[in-house]
């Protein structure tokens, strides 16, 4: 692992682990730290609990993911799978349940972001659009209907 972090983290790394609560995990690994934490906060509306240059905690709507720099896994397996990849995460869509998909249309665009498809009611009964940020990880924000 190769860190480029200056300072002391908010807490020791074990015990972030230990903290996390049972469920599903996302961890994102990124090419660009800050312009991911960026679209986080400024289009998502997230809140960064911690972030450095290796690693990011972020909470969204409740729940907490984490962004990894590329160069924080290089001794990681994962490192195989990133390697050469044009984009990050096809197929995958992070959908933010509860989330205004109008009002994070209108940020993502006004930022410069790709709007892959805009805010539509759905026929399962959601509101939803989809937003390509950083790295190519498209989010989905979607609202009941």
């Amino acid at each position: 692992m190769a860190m480029k972090r200056t300072r002391t983290p908010w807490m020791k790394a074990e015990d972030f682990g230990r903290s996390l609560p049972r469920g599903l995990g996302v961890n994102l690994l990124v090419t660009d730290m800050a312009a991911m934490e960026a679209f986080c906060r400024d289009v998502l509306g997230a809140r960064i609990i911690y972030a450095d240059e290796d690693f990011a905690a972020i909470e969204l709507l409740g729940s907490v993911f984490m962004l990894h720099a590329d160069h924080s896994y290089l001794d990681n397996p994962m490192t195989g799978v990133t390697a050469g990849a044009e984009t990050r995460g096809a197929g995958i869509e992070l959908r933010l349940y509860g989330a205004d998909p109008d009002a994070i249309e209108k940020k993502a665009g006004a930022l410069g972001h790709i709007v892959l498809a805009g805010s539509i009611d759905k026929p399962h009964g959601l509101r939803e659009c989809y937003i390509v940020g950083p790295d190519g990880y498209v989010f989905v924000p979607s609202a009941r209907i």
